[in-house]
């Protein structure tokens, strides 16, 4: 069991105690609501990393398929030739759940080709290089939202082990501590009550208790 410091003597220290533990019995429950909170977001989070994860298996089956058809039509030459753009661009806000920083829905700023510099090749490969910037928004957006269900999923694991040490250490110390306070005063107290009315007085002796011939004075 945690043993407490800094307690103060005394009625102050009962006190103390009795505050101490109304504020950690209070804390419990708010991380418990926190944890309830953070369940239903956990919840929510799966089921948008399972719809991402459709999203982005389903664009990039599309886009291998496109650069396929693209391949067998307009060679290799002319796949490589159109891979020479600028890199992609990705910006991902930051918000707030439950004091939790997640990332929140990303953007993907892929360079457009410039005008004067036609692409090679024909139709085939135009539509592979569109289905490809749709995969890379699919695979950006499911990285951000299995790293907002880790980020939530993380603080869940702490808050129990807040909750934990709560339940399982702290309240039962602080209770322990208020129950021998409150006992040690109470003693004091009889003890003190006990002096100032002068201390148990002797019994008399009934009549012929001190012998024959004798009486009680």
């Amino acid at each position: 069991m945690i043993a407490l410091r800094h307690v103060p003597v005394g009625r102050s220290g009962l006190l103390w105690l009795r505050h101490r533990l109304e504020v950690t019995r209070h804390g419990s429950s708010v991380l418990r609501r926190k944890l309830t909170l953070l369940a239903a977001e956990q919840d929510r989070l799966r089921r948008r990393r399972a719809e991402a994860a459709r999203d982005w298996t389903a664009a990039d089956t599309a886009a291998r398929g496109r650069l396929e058809r693209a391949m067998l039509l307009d060679g290799l030459e002319a796949i490589e030739a159109a891979a020479e753009l600028p890199a992609a661009e990705v910006s991902v806000p930051w918000t707030a759940v439950m004091g939790v920083r997640c990332p929140g829905e990303p953007s993907v700023l892929i360079p457009q080709r410039p005008a004067q510099l036609l692409a090679p090749g024909g139709a085939a490969l135009s539509q592979a290089e569109a289905a490809y910037r749709a995969a890379a928004l699919a695979a950006v957006r499911h990285a951000a939202a299995d790293a907002a269900l880790a980020a939530v999923e993380s603080e869940m694991a702490a808050t129990r082990r807040r909750v934990r040490a709560l339940d399982r250490h702290w309240i039962p110390a602080l209770e322990a501590a208020l129950a021998a306070r409150t006992l040690q005063l109470a003693e004091l107290e009889a003890a003190d009550l006990t002096r100032r009315r002068g201390g148990p007085r002797p019994a008399t002796p009934a009549p012929g208790a001190l012998g024959p011939g004798r009486d009680t004075p």
